[in-house]
């Protein structure tokens, strides 16, 4: 046994652990990483971004926007410097444009190919190539874009951008952050106000981001209360020197790790805190958590704190399902915490997760079981019976699916027989290096050798 695991490419055993303690940053959240990446390429002059190191999935949106002729230098420590071609520049890329495992880059750069009088190919990995694409698509081809595309609008596919993109106001059928900032994108090189109406709140990164680098946006309530963006085009962009700030979503296993454990005392440094992004640590402090929030600052017009957690003792509660669109990535970990709890956690709207690349509900229920957690899924819900320390002892088959594979690895950390995850490779994009870091805190990590 070990305190630390640098290998993930097969199965890793996580074991129950004493108190963790100790200071921690997390990877880069992505969200900001690929808008800031992206928005440089378009600014007139230098963007340096730093404290990209680790982010595997940087990659694609780096390539990216060399195909489209930024010039982008990364430097070992993670600092990237990006030469901007100016709003309207992009030149035609000479091959396809690979994104791999990056549903950011693909639909970002979809947007930005929408209204420039170029055309560019885009694929990606298998589960990328799975997912209709049609949410992006429509409301570009409204703006004058063509598309040919496989069956639903899937990738591979082929945009020519519009000669002269048209501006459009368009009505968010379904709250999709990524749809939305694919027309706000789109709209930097329109001629005109495109206005974007959005009845539900999504994840405001975007707006928060061109308006660092200076985009002409404005944000207000129509007369029904939903929020609409405009964006006047053909404006330049001014190039931008930031620090990313911690990703939140990788900050939800450490936070979870440290409640559970008795004893933990930890401090995350530099997280996101976007009132749009901290659902479950909204959700783990009625739960009873002991998290502050300390050296509250703004970053490129985001807020980001130091997060200090001890372990607490948790009590469940009924979430509101309200809550589950701003969070909905974060109930496999959420459930882990509940399984520590006293009491019953209701979780419920949790339909969303049956439509991702796997079914994660059946998953994580799945995940459960084999861990002696008792638990009851509905069809767009799940109820958790905790208990101060559950058995564990069981192997997770994971998959594809990262938040599977990390939220059963906390659950064995506090466990009292460990968990073992059959395939970690997955967890390497969404936080790199986590059983590392883990171990430096203290969390105990085993690499099984292959049975014969």
């Amino acid at each position: 046994m070990s305190t630390a695991a640098g290998a993930t490419a097969g199965p890793l055993k996580a074991f129950a652990s004493g108190p963790l303690t100790g200071r921690v940053r997390m990877p880069a959240d992505a969200s900001i990483s690929h808008r800031a990446l992206i928005l440089g390429a378009l600014a007139i002059g230098e963007t340096v971004i730093e404290g990209l190191i680790g982010r595997e999935d940087i990659a694609a949106s780096v390539r990216a926007m060399q195909a489209f002729g930024a010039t982008v230098a990364v430097d070992p420590a993670g600092t990237i410097r990006v030469k901007g071609v100016g709003v309207g520049g992009f030149l035609e890329p000479e091959d396809v444009v690979e994104c791999g495992h990056s549903g950011t880059t693909v639909r970002l750069a979809i947007g930005l190919v929408a209204s420039q009088a170029i055309a560019a190919t885009f694929s990606a990995g298998a589960t990328l190539r799975a997912r209709p694409m049609g949410r992006v698509l429509e409301p570009l081809r409204r703006m004058g874009a063509q598309v040919v595309a496989r069956s639903r609008d899937r990738l591979p596919l082929t945009i020519r951008g519009a000669d002269v993109a048209l501006p459009i106001d368009y009505r968010l059928p379904a709250g999709s952050a990524e749809a939305k900032s694919a027309v706000l994108f789109a709209a930097l090189n329109t001629a005109g106000v495109t206005s974007i109406i959005e009845p539900v709140a999504t994840r405001d990164h975007s707006e928060r981001m061109l308006a660092a680098f200076g985009a002409a946006l404005e944000i207000d309530r129509d007369g029904e209360g939903a929020r609409v963006i405009r964006v006047e085009g053909r404006r330049d962009l001014k190039p931008q020197r930031l620090v990313v700030p911690g990703d939140p979503g990788a900050a939800a296993f450490v936070i979870v790790a440290a409640l559970v454990i008795e004893g933990s005392d930890v401090t995350i440094e530099g997280v996101l805190v976007n009132p749009l992004r901290i659902g479950l640590i909204e959700t783990l402090v009625e739960m009873g958590g002991d998290i502050a929030f300390d050296n509250h600052r703004m970053v490129a017009g985001e807020p980001v704190a130091d997060l200090r957690v001890h372990a607490s003792r948790l009590k469940g509660i009924v979430v509101p399902p309200a809550r589950a669109a701003a969070m909905i990535d974060d109930y496999p970990v959420l459930a882990v915490a509940a399984a520590f709890a006293e009491g019953k956690t209701v979780m419920d709207g949790l339909g969303e997760l049956r439509q991702q690349d796997t079914d994660r509900l059946s998953a994580l229920a799945a995940a459960l079981a084999a861990n002696g957690v008792e638990h009851e899924e509905g069809p767009e819900s799940l109820t958790v019976t905790g208990s101060l320390r559950p058995a564990g002892g069981g192997r997770v088959a994971a998959g594809a699916d990262p938040r599977i594979a990390l939220s059963a690895l906390v659950l064995g950390l506090g466990a009292a027989n460990g968990v073992l995850v059959e395939d970690a490779r997955t967890i390497a994009m969404p936080f790199p290096g986590f059983a590392a870091l883990m171990g430096g805190l203290g969390a105990l990590f085993e690499t099984p050798e292959p049975a014969a």
